[in-house]
């Protein structure tokens, strides 16, 4: 059947807006798990939140000050205590349908956290000429994960009055703590997609241009967020600094050493210091000193490479300085997990979407994504799975400028809408 989309289309601006507003970094998303639990249950869906769908050994990268002072504001932002007693402490939110007839299981994800930016005061940036920016300094959805939550939204409603066309279950899966890798491991080691036969997750902008559909067949980092302490000794740097252990110090001769780690000949890498802190004072030999580390490769042998040289390097230096060392992961992501057929299907699909102008596979070395670790458990319980970008003209991501159209979160949902019909369509 061919799908009429326009009685959703209304849909995505005022939800997109709404939470461009209120954006939420990784693991505090209370406000955004309430507006897509509320908007769900007024559709009839039942819904899982939180811990429900979180394994919390599997967490990483979470601050339970930062989270309780999330549930804080959001309180104070009008979403319900006894929501927030439900959710116990986790963000996140899983719905589906079941049609009752037979059919396979297709789950959607849709990311929703924001990124650490304060958003341009630029009086052409669109959110300020209406209205919608961030309401929260530090804070924005420079990413467009507002768009993909608006995104899954509408699909939501268009499943509402769909459901007799299809078959099997279709499962929406709104994920927290996707910057920095570290929502989809917590829920995947819950087992929501185990029992998934297709998956499909996307992405708005990156390469791909308005009216643009790209599809992954590789491109994307796996990836370690890696952070790194050293714990030393004070004393006074001017009285008896032997007596002292220099954390500080210790943690430049690493970072400096990670940044030289060489290169590998299977593939593509990347390493990045990105964040350094340390120290107590001028005249004290600092005890303590942190270091934030990302490294990515084309494939996971890579990443591994360049991971266990950070923790060589970690280890070698606190012996050399005497300090003690400490390695916590704080995320990861995978590579794609490439189903050809799959691939074919959605590029099949992509051409016959109005107003598209170009299709095509993607596979550059862009960023990392941790779609990629629900892509690869449910290929390896025997399932399919598949990442496209639906195109946006934009200033570039994790920028105080990004913004996106909203013509192509349009896009977006026909081609989820479409994937739909053709994997669970009644008469496919």
């Amino acid at each position: 059947m061919e799908p009429n989309i326009k009685p959703y289309l209304s849909t995505l601006a005022p939800i997109r807006e709404q939470l461009h507003r209120r954006p939420e970094e990784g693991w505090t998303e209370f406000e955004t798990t309430w507006l897509i639990t509320n908007y769900l249950r007024k559709l009839g869906f039942s819904v899982k939140v939180g811990l429900a769908n979180i394994l919390p050994s599997a967490v990483m990268g979470r601050n339970e000050a930062t989270v309780e002072q999330a549930q804080q504001r959001a309180l104070l932002n009008g979403v319900p205590v006894e929501f927030l007693s439900e959710v116990s402490g986790y963000t996140g939110a899983v719905t589906e349908i079941k049609t009752g007839r037979p059919g396979p299981t297709t789950a959607l994800r849709f990311d929703m956290d924001c990124v650490p930016i304060t958003e341009t005061v630029d009086p052409s940036h669109i959110p300020n000429c209406r209205g919608f920016a961030s309401e929260r300094p530090g804070l924005m959805h420079a990413c467009g994960h507002d768009a993909h939550t608006s995104v899954g939204l509408a699909v939501a409603k268009w499943l509402t009055d769909h459901k007799d066309d299809l078959s099997g279950t279709i499962r929406l899966i709104y994920q927290p703590a996707e910057e920095g890798a570290r929502g989809a491991a917590a829920m995947t080691a819950k087992g929501i997609v185990d029992d998934v036969d297709n998956f499909i997750g996307a992405h708005i902008g990156s390469r791909a241009k308005l009216g643009e559909l790209l599809i992954a067949t590789g491109g994307l980092f796996a990836s370690s967020k890696i952070d790194v302490s050293f714990t030393g000794e004070s004393a006074h740097a001017g009285a008896d600094p032997e007596k002292g252990r220099n954390a500080l110090l210790a943690a430049c001769d690493a970072a400096l050493l990670i940044a030289a780690i060489p290169r590998h000949s299977a593939g593509e890498s990347r390493v990045n210091v990105g964040q350094i802190r340390g120290g107590e004072g001028r005249n004290s030999i600092p005890a303590h000193a942190e270091l934030m580390v990302e490294t990515r490769g084309l494939t996971c042998e890579v990443n591994d490479f360049i991971e266990n040289k950070v923790r060589a390097i970690t280890n070698g230096i606190a012996q050399a300085y005497d300090v003690t060392p400490n390695v916590t992961l704080k995320g990861k992501a995978l590579t794609i997990a490439v189903s050809p057929d799959l691939i074919e299907t959605a590029l099949a699909v992509a051409k016959t979407i109005p107003g598209i102008r170009k299709v095509a596979t993607e596979n550059r070395p862009t960023a990392s994504e941790d779609c990629t670790v629900f892509m690869h458990r449910v290929v390896d319980h025997g399932g399919r799975a598949l990442f496209f970008y639906y195109g946006a003209n934009h200033q570039g991501h994790h920028r105080s400028n990004f913004d996106i159209q909203n013509e192509a979160m349009s896009y977006g949902l026909e081609m989820f809408i479409r994937m739909l019909l053709k994997l669970n369509g009644r008469l496919h």
